[in-house]
């Protein structure tokens, strides 16, 4: 039994010595990183892995979703997914049409305006 417990003791004087090593090397790695001007991301798995996961209601889950479904709707401006605030349509503004005089007069000055054009490259 005494030898078991010797193991026990030196496994757990290792896990301790490994600890420190890896704390040593995570501020290192900070330094390194904060004087390279870039994230302590690294770091910051290291700690995140430890914290509790965060829990949310169903209710809040939902809320969530739905202003979040409000701000895609608002940024693609007209979508409307559920429970959105309504917006007033804009008025309807009928389309023009053009009378059958203007269309021949512009596909005649259309005509006389390519025939100008050609007899220029036939020129050169």
């Amino acid at each position: 039994m005494s030898g078991l417990t010797n193991a026990l003791q030196e496994l757990r004087a290792e896990r301790t010595r490994a600890q420190s090593q890896v704390e040593k090397l995570d501020r290192a790695i900070s330094v390194m990183e904060s004087l390279n001007g870039s994230g302590t991301s690294s770091s910051e798995t290291s700690t995140k892995a430890t914290q509790p996961k965060r829990i949310i209601s169903a209710a809040s889950r939902r809320k969530m979703a739905l202003g979040q479904k409000a701000r895609w709707a608002k940024a693609k401006n007209g979508a409307k997914p559920g429970n959105v605030e309504k917006k007033v349509a804009a008025p309807v503004v009928p389309k023009r049409t053009m009378s059958a005089a203007s269309r021949k007069k512009i596909a005649a000055f259309q005509r006389a305006r390519w025939a100008k054009s050609k007899a220029g490259k036939k020129a050169a």
